[in-house]
């Protein structure tokens, strides 16, 4: 098995990406297709106003196959935003995760942000465990419906 490796999003990564999330949110959250519309406006917004230095997204990839991704992008001058978390079912439990957490971390932190921030929901126990293990602290939780879905959004942050 070769090694994973990090690299920078391009365009060429959307489409996969818009996808996996549509279909892995589908599968085990029961998210309805307005979730993989918002992934689109995201990574759309991303392509079209990246700011270099400040915001970046990597892709994990493993023997030509994308395993997982996150993002960094400005909510304001000293805050960062985790984004577009994702971890392909057969890279879950192998320490991926925890790499591209701290790829994110280290970035935002070279970026000058003070602070990491990010939104999630309650049914991502796992996730919530590694943000917790990494400083983060449940800041907000708000019972609501979205995705066709009745969920607890939460969001989380940590100084930097």
């Amino acid at each position: 098995m070769e090694t994973v490796t990090l690299r920078p999003f391009t365009a060429e990564d959307a489409d996969w990406l818009i996808a996996r999330h549509g279909a892995l949110y589908a599968e085990h959250e029961g998210f309805d297709a307005s979730f993989e519309v918002l992934v689109a406006e995201i990574i759309a917004d991303f392509l079209a106003h990246q700011k270099p230095g400040r915001e970046e997204g990597w892709i994990a990839w493993r023997d030509g196959e994308r395993l997982g991704s996150t993002f960094v992008v400005e909510e304001d001058t000293r805050t960062a935003k985790l984004r577009l978390v994702l971890l392909e079912p057969a890279a879950r439990g192998t320490g991926l995760a925890q790499r591209l957490l701290d790829q994110a971390m280290d970035f935002a932190r070279g970026a000058g942000y003070r602070t990491m921030r990010l939104w999630t929901h309650e049914s991502h126990r796992a996730a919530g465990r590694l943000y917790a293990r990494n400083g983060f602290a449940l800041v907000a939780s708000e019972a609501k419906h979205s995705f066709g879905q009745d969920v607890v959004a939460q969001t989380w942050e940590r100084e930097l």
